[in-house]
Parts: C-alpha cells; structure tokens; sequence
C-alpha cells in the first residue's frame, strides 16, 4: 500500500476524542495507488464519499431486499437497507468512542456486490457459476471497489484505504482460507497487500456486520407486517416483542395498530443497539485493547450481542425464515426472479453478441480466454443490474414481441 502524506492538518480532525483502539486517519496504512489527498477530509471520508457517488450505490435504490420493487413504495431496498446500516453504525461507534467515518464506510459498502432479486439472485448466480468457481456478495463488493468503478485517470476501482478494504473483507470475521477460484477479487488484491485474513478486522468494521443485524432484522419485521405475512398477534409470540408489546399497551392501551407497529420496532432497534453497546463496551474493558491490532489479534470478536439478547434475535430469526422467507407469496416471486438471472446467464453465456457492445468489449480484453474470466465478467454485467433492468433485459430477449410491435 501507498502510504498517506502525513503533513495534512485535516489527518488531525476528528469530530470527538478517539480510544486508543479506534483507527485513526493519521494511522492509515494507506491506499494501493499513491494519490494526493484532500485538505478538508479526511482519508475515511473520501472512502465514504466516494462509495456515495459511485454507480454500484446508486443502483441500490431498485434492488431487492425482501420484495421485488414493484410489489410497493414502502417496502425496503438494498439502499434504504444501507442507509439504516450506516446510521446505525454512526450510533454505535460514536459510543465505543471510534471512527464514525470508517464505521460508515464499511457499512455503505457491505452490500454494493449484491445482484438484483436480494438472496435468491445470489444463489442463482452460484449455481450458475458452480463449475467455475461459484459467486459471492461480499466478494462482488470488494470487486465493485476494486476493479468495477471506473471514474478516475490514474487507477481502476475506487481506490479505497487498506482499513476500508480489510472493513468489506473481515468485517463477519477472519477469513483464514479464502477460495480463489470464488473469492477472485480477494485473491486480487491479496497480491497487492496483506490483508492478514487470519485476524479480526477493526472495531469500526465489527460495528458494521451488528449494525446491518440490527437493521435487516427490524425492518424485516415492519415489512412482513405491513405487507400481511403475519400480524401482531403472531410476532407477539417472540420474547423481546412480547416484553415491548406489553409495555407500549400499559402506556397507550388505546394506540392504533399502525403506530403500534413502529414504536414496536423503534423500541426494538434501541434495545439492540444499547445491548450492542453494553456488550462490547465490557468486552473491551476485559481486553483493555491499547491500539487497532489489540483487536485485530483478539481471539474473539469486540463488539457482540450479549447472550440473553443474542437468544432473542435468534428466536426472531427463526421466526422469519420460517414465516417470511420462506412465506408462499416471497417464494413464488423469487422462483419467477431466478428464472430471470438464469435464462440471461446462460443466453450470455451461448452468445455474448447479445451483451452491450461495451461488455462485448471487456469480454475480449480482460477474459484471457478462460471460461472463467469469461463467466465472471457475464456475472459482473448481471450483479450490477437492478431487478426492473433485468427483468426488462429478460424480457427484450425472451419475449417475442419486444419491441417488434
């Protein structure tokens, strides 16, 4: 990695006092292609800026995150997902007294690798690619940070700091034995730094992976209430709704349903996100961690749920796997959506004259003649679609009268 000039005043701000274990801009172990970096922001920031102002970002507005875009306004996206992930971690990491920006960071980027039509299109695309080596969201991100933004003169991706990078790759844990032939990108930039697999990533990107628990969590509930799978009644049944449930009714015994259901999960999101904190603020008193690599060399993660709360989200997981998952309804509307990815893959695949004339054009410059490559760039152009292009290029392929009337 490139190190950063040190002489900026702007390495030196920070909104509020850090802990000796957060990781400081000052501290950074730079970026793989030396650049010149901003007066007014710091390396963290531009990370996060950049994120913002990609194209991968953007298309997160019409992607799945349970339902497909066009079964309503007010369900959420990959992008609302994303933006709650991100305050939530702003939250969390102003307590634990660490870098807000990087937190931040991670958070904004855990999921720009992810294909339309949320899991079932993940898991389409693995099953497509299984005899070349198989597909990974998290590994797409890193890809889409690395390689598939292309926005500036000097260098291919976004050219983001090693603790950004270590953030996406770590940030569930250590990856100790990575597939090359699955994990492409990681392999990639394995080559060109150390990312030290065998550790646990910062405290800001441990923060990221609770965050995006706390949020996919509640806001699954609120949608699978608001969109009928299951009613109150029915998630009244789980022991941290039925504490919250019972304590808004002896306050508001008359409130409508409506607004029950948001102050059930804003209650929700408080006490996970206060236990996260109690949590692993004891969890660092124990380790007394006195820089970043304290906690990249603990033997377990910092920041947690405790065991009684962890009991409660995992009941709450169930429940939703089995009643919202795994709900008729979702599951018809995704055995439809993987018809889509896999048709086209296998429609590029046979022919990539059918691709865009600028993919046609990557295909023959960066496949190297493998099929591979070759599969892995057919899987790039199908990961960054949202789900209303791929069903529109689904159908200017399959249907016959497209356009043709």
């Amino acid at each position: 990695m490139k190190e950063l000039s040190k002489d900026l005043d702007s390495y030196n701000y920070c909104a509020l006092p850090l802990a000796r274990y957060a990781s400081r801009p000052d501290e950074t172990k730079g970026r793989l292609f030396e650049e010149h970096e901003s007066k007014v922001r710091t390396c963290f920031q531009r990370d996060r800026d950049r994120i913002i102002h990609c194209g991968a970002f953007r298309r997160l507005k019409y992607k799945t995150q349970v339902f497909v875009y066009h079964q309503g306004d007010h369900y959420r996206t990959r992008l609302t997902h994303t933006l709650e992930v991100a305050q939530i971690s702003r939250t969390i990491a102003r307590a634990l007294m660490v870098n807000e920006d990087l937190a931040e960071t991670v958070a904004l980027a855990h999921d720009l690798g992810h294909p339309p039509f949320a899991h079932a299109g993940e898991e389409t695309l693995n099953e497509c690619m299984e005899n070349v080596g198989g597909f990974d969201h998290n590994d797409q991100s890193l890809r889409v940070l690395t390689s598939l933004e292309r926005k500036y003169p000097e260098f291919i991706g976004l050219n983001m700091t090693w603790e950004a990078l270590e953030g996406v790759v770590k940030h569930n844990g250590p990856v100790p034995n990575p597939d090359p032939k699955k994990q492409v990108a990681l392999a990639a930039l394995q080559k060109q730094t150390d990312l030290r697999l065998d550790t646990y990533a910062s405290v800001e990107a441990q923060i990221a992976a609770l965050a995006d628990d706390v949020a996919y969590n509640n806001h699954d509930v609120e949608d699978g209430l608001h969109a009928g799978l299951f009613t109150i009644d029915d998630v009244y049944e789980l022991t941290i709704i039925r504490e919250i449930v019972d304590e808004i009714r002896s306050k508001y015994p008359n409130i409508d349903q409506e607004i029950l259901t948001y102050q059930i999960i804003r209650e929700m999101i408080g006490a996970m996100v206060e236990d996260v904190i109690e949590e692993s603020q004891r969890r660092l008193k124990a380790l007394n961690p006195q820089s970043p690599e304290d906690v990249r060399l603990a033997n377990a993660p910092v920041v947690a749920f405790s065991e009684g709360m962890l009991e409660r989200v995992d009941e709450l997981r169930s429940f939703l796997w089995h009643r919202m998952y795994k709900h008729y309804e979702v599951c018809r509307t995704m055995n439809k959506v993987r018809r889509v990815l896999s048709d086209l893959y296998e429609a590029f695949k046979a022919d990539t004259q059918l691709l865009p004339t600028e993919w046609q054009q990557r295909l023959l410059q960066e496949s190297n003649g493998t099929e591979a490559e070759h599969c892995r760039i057919i899987a790039d152009y199908l990961a960054g679609m949202t789900d209303r292009y791929a069903v529109r290029e689904h159908e200017r392929l399959f249907e016959p009268h497209w356009d043709l009337r």
